[in-house]
């Protein structure tokens, strides 16, 4: 049974092809993979059954901390939302004002460019919160998926 990209589970069929070598050149020489009993070939089941779910447990816990880190960009996005909204709107929002009083009332002026403000930080704020829902809910679903093709095959195998 072959482990996607894992390195421990190369180094472990390298080790038990190297057991298997050993036992052949040991004066097994009719030695094959069919002389085994059931119970070594559960056993070894068992122990591979046991490696796949702790490599997909690994997998699991990479794409939560990658969803994580998703998420916290999001957030930047809001804080960033805020920070443009406080204080470099304070600043355009006194150049467009006093620009809007040389045509329009001052009170008027101030109002546009509240509006204005506002818009701006409302598109932000939608960016950011799209960014968070793609990173939502934390649930490591690719890694899932992987665990059910493999129970499938796993179920396959068993079947024949």
């Amino acid at each position: 049974m072959e482990v996607r990209h894992d390195p421990e589970a190369r180094a472990i069929r390298e080790a038990e092809r190297e057991q298997r070598d050993d036992r052949h050149r040991a004066g097994r020489g009719d030695w094959d993979e069919r002389d085994r009993s059931v119970g070594q070939i559960v056993g070894d089941l068992t122990s591979q059954v046991a490696h796949l779910a702790r490599v997909e447990a690994q997998l699991a816990a990479r794409e939560v901390a990658d969803k994580a880190k998703r998420g916290a960009a999001g957030g930047g996005m809001f804080a960033a939302a805020g920070a443009f909204a406080l204080y470099g709107g304070a600043a355009f929002a006194l150049a467009g004002g006093v620009a809007l009083a040389l045509v329009w009332p001052a009170w008027l002026a101030a109002l546009a460019m509240g509006v204005v403000l506002f818009a701006i930080a409302g598109a932000v704020a939608l960016i950011g919160r799209s960014m968070l829902r793609r990173a939502m809910p934390p649930i490591p679903e690719e890694t899932m998926e992987r665990a059910r093709e493999d129970a499938a095959a796993l179920r396959g195998r068993r079947e024949r």
